[in-house]
């Protein structure tokens, strides 16, 4: 029944997360760039935050926090998880769909129909070792990696290019990696 609760508070608080997505900026941002284009077969797999602007969707995420893509025909099925203050596993899936002309890098995913938001793939580090992932508005964004820890120059890099992308470099908050989720 906990699991279940969480579960819901998870759903509401995603559903709450799109929905700020669908209001327009005050002022215009400037347009953000994404790479040129994703082999999402490579992309597809387990990848840990290793950083994060924090953001009220995750609020009950304290560590551990990672997605997992795979191809579902033409879509992908996106499945995150983490850990909450309480030990317990938070998990959410989901569905993305690829950004027509976007090269595979712009991405509108779903963890409630027919509510999307962005998901932009705006830098690789070498051998796709991490990725930087964001939003047009810049409120939402992360870095990713294959491994539970990112060595301190690869993360320094994807955050330089995030404030380069017009982030603030210094909101972004790391995310512990202490144990694996399975």
């Amino acid at each position: 029944m906990k699991i279940a609760r969480l579960t819901m508070a998870l759903a509401g608080a995603a559903l709450l997360a799109l929905a700020g997505c669908a209001s327009g900026p005050s002022t215009p941002a400037a347009p953000l760039p994404t790479v040129a284009s994703v082999d999402l077969a490579r992309y597809a797999g387990a990848w840990y935050e290793v950083a994060s602007l924090p953001n009220r969707f995750q609020k009950q995420c304290v560590a551990d926090t990672q997605a997992r893509y795979r191809a579902v025909g033409e879509d992908i099925e996106v499945r995150n998880r983490c850990r909450t203050a309480d030990g317990t596993v938070a998990d959410i899936t989901g569905i993305a769909k690829v950004v027509p002309d976007s090269g595979n890098a712009k991405l509108r995913v779903s963890f409630f129909r027919p509510f999307y938001g962005d998901y932009w793939i705006l830098a690789f580090g070498p051998d796709q070792r991490w990725v930087l992932v964001g939003e047009p508005k810049r409120q939402f964004g992360w870095v990713l990696s294959r491994t539970p820890q990112l060595p301190a120059a690869e993360l320094d890099a994807a955050l330089a290019r995030a404030e380069a992308l017009g982030y603030a470099r210094s909101a972004f908050k790391a995310t512990p990696q202490t144990q694996p989720l399975d």
